[in-house]
């Protein structure tokens, strides 16, 4: 009976323990992810490229925001905005910040980039799952995984 007490008692607390957890991770009030914003250097080639390469919707800006901006519909509410005015390269490489997206094959992306000239690098991660990072025209790094 002590034994059973004593395993309710510490259930107890961990409920607790884990309740408050959640209420101090919650005070901020997140509840998804809106944009991402990345600055370019040439709008226009960058639209084309999240347009042409990465395949994302447009959508609409403001008329007096169009020269400088651009903004891509990333799926399930979330959009990419590119902003006019980068003058410094961006530098990365393949184990540095990047943007991860899904794709329907990841061998069918690999002959799109190789039929686009973009250089690409392919990898086999810990758990099997195959990869492609690229970069956009800034050198912003794209991985690809299959879903």
């Amino acid at each position: 009976m002590k034994r059973l007490f004593f395993l309710l008692l510490l259930t107890q607390l961990f409920n607790s323990a884990t309740s408050s957890a959640q209420d101090m991770t919650s005070k901020l009030g997140y509840t998804g992810w809106n944009h991402m914003a990345l600055q370019v250097k040439d709008i226009e080639a960058s639209k084309t490229f999240y347009r042409e390469i990465i395949g994302m919707k447009p959508v609409q800006v403001p008329d007096n925001l169009k020269a400088i901006r651009g903004w891509f519909d990333a799926g399930n509410g979330q959009m990419i905005h590119l902003l006019a005015g980068r003058t410094t390269p961006v530098v990365n490489d393949k184990d540095g910040g990047h943007m991860a997206l899904f794709v329907a094959s990841i061998d069918q992306s690999e002959k799109f980039l190789t039929e686009k000239n973009i250089k690409f690098h392919k990898q086999v991660r810990f758990d099997g799952v195959t990869q492609i990072y690229f970069a956009d025209p800034d050198g912003y790094l794209i991985e690809l995984n299959q879903k």
